[in-house]
């Protein structure tokens, strides 16, 4: 978390994450234009928040475009503020975060694990509710096969889809429909793409979720920074982790009510 505080220290690195959070996915060229200094200052400033996970790349035909990664500051809120804060005040946090008119999100994250234990973590039912609220993910895993979504307090099927790309321990793609309430339904079809690296003795691991409509319900990703902290906290340590979407959704809640 050094690089991550070092990143932020700066005001005209937090300046640059502003002005993704304002239209994300821009250029260096479109930063260029924001900023009073050099392209070669803004080059560098990218790097430094490149580094710490604050912002992710995506090449889209000869153009390199850049992209809040909020994951990281999530981790700090997890680790410091969530234990003190009520649950409602970091549910505001992250609404403030992760609201974006973007088509495209995409989060990437450092787990101290290997490939086939973090595509495990993902693929097993048993594992995923561990730190995806409950949630229990169901499917056979090869490619074109449907998968469904429960909860044990959910009447129905809470999403679906079909994995249109399987490639074990590496690669994911999944089509993804939200079916827990009217508004989301309305949203159709999405995309989500999984994809595993290894790095030493980690692996990073890049949730990207696209094919959004341009003013998406943040329900569809707006948990993602939780759900993926979950994973991480589960893999190196063996918890769960308290978050407001496992306060809110999470079988001890529910068990509780």
């Amino acid at each position: 978390m050094d690089l991550v505080f070092k990143a932020l220290a700066d005001p005209t690195r937090r300046s640059l994450l502003d002005e993704l959070f304002r239209q994300d996915g821009q250029t260096l060229s479109a930063l260029e234009q924001r900023l009073p200094m050099t392209r070669f200052g803004v080059m560098k400033h990218l790097k430094v928040l490149e580094e710490a996970g604050l912002i992710v790349t995506k090449r889209r035909g000869r153009e390199k475009h850049h992209l809040l990664n909020p994951v990281p500051i999530r981790l700090v809120h997890d680790r410091w503020v969530s234990k003190y804060a009520e649950p409602w005040v970091a549910t505001l946090s992250e609404l403030k975060t992760e609201m974006e008119n973007s088509m495209e999100k995409v989060y990437e994250i450092y787990i101290k694990t290997t490939p086939e234990r973090l595509w495990e973590a993902i693929t097993s039912s048993d594992m995923r509710e561990k730190y995806n609220f409950g949630v229990r993910v169901s499917s056979d895993w090869s490619e074109g096969s449907p998968y469904e979504a429960t909860h044990p307090a959910a009447p129905t099927l809470l999403s679906e889809g079909e994995n249109l790309e399987v490639d074990p321990p590496h690669k994911l793609v999944q089509s993804f429909r939200a079916l827990w309430s009217d508004d989301v339904k309305r949203e159709g079809t999405s995309r989500v793409t999984w994809e595993i690296e290894q790095v030493a003795d980690s692996c990073r691991l890049t949730v990207t979720h696209d094919e959004l409509a341009e003013h998406a319900n943040d329900e569809l990703y707006g948990g993602w920074p939780m759900i993926l902290s979950g994973l991480k906290t589960l893999l190196e340590t063996g918890q769960t982790l308290t978050t407001p979407g496992s306060l809110m959704y999470g079988a001890d809640a529910q068990s509780a009510a």
